[in-house]
């Protein structure tokens, strides 16, 4: 009975959590990350500040969260795996394209949240640099797999084509569609990167 009671209380406080992490998203990327609040974030969530408090300690910590439940939302990992098994380079990098996008979609206002973030937070600095490190390590491995199909510096390439800021120059500000920016983001992969 005792190990139901807990499970019951760990999937509360996650769901919790979550609802902290949705809220908050919105409310930093619409005001900020340093305008907004524990209180805003307590009143959009309808938590008591005190449970924020307790959850999280801070708003970096909410952030944390954020970046999480965006990363399981995107399924980058799962999309970038399942492309492991495609034999042609080209179309290798255009399924590429397609999990970046999806990323991107799913949270380019995550990017953007963490980049205002660590410019007065050297906490969320430090983190995010430790995610762009990771994911520039994910992807190494990744494009070691084309076992020299690829160009010298195909990294440096994949990273420049695939920065935050092309996205949301094309998609936010431009108004491209987003198949439009994927259709564009593997066709530059493939020019840029095959031998």
């Amino acid at each position: 009975m005792a190990v139901k009671e807990e499970s019951h209380r760990a999937r509360q406080a996650q769901a919790t959590k979550e609802q902290v992490a949705r809220a908050a998203r919105e409310l930093f990327a619409e005001q900020g990350y340093v305008a907004t609040t524990i209180t805003a974030i307590s009143e959009a969530a309808r938590i008591p500040a005190q449970t924020i408090y307790s959850a999280f300690g801070n708003k970096a910590a909410i952030l944390k969260e954020i970046s999480r439940i965006w990363i399981v939302e995107a399924e980058t990992r799962r999309l970038a795996q399942e492309s492991l098994a495609i034999a042609d380079p080209a179309a290798r990098l255009r399924a590429a394209a397609h999990w970046q996008t999806r990323q991107f979609e799913t949270g380019v206002d995550v990017i953007r949240i963490y980049q205002e973030a660590a410019r007065v937070d050297a906490e969320i600095a430090e983190q995010f640099e430790r995610m762009l490190w990771a994911r520039e390590q994910e992807l190494e491995i990744y494009l070691k797999s084309f076992k020299g199909q690829l160009k010298p510096k195909a990294l440096d390439l994949f990273i420049a084509c695939t920065a935050a800021e092309i996205y949301r120059t094309l998609v936010l500000d431009r108004n491209w569609p987003v198949e439009d920016y994927e259709r564009w983001l593997a066709d530059t992969l493939v020019s840029q990167l095959l031998r």
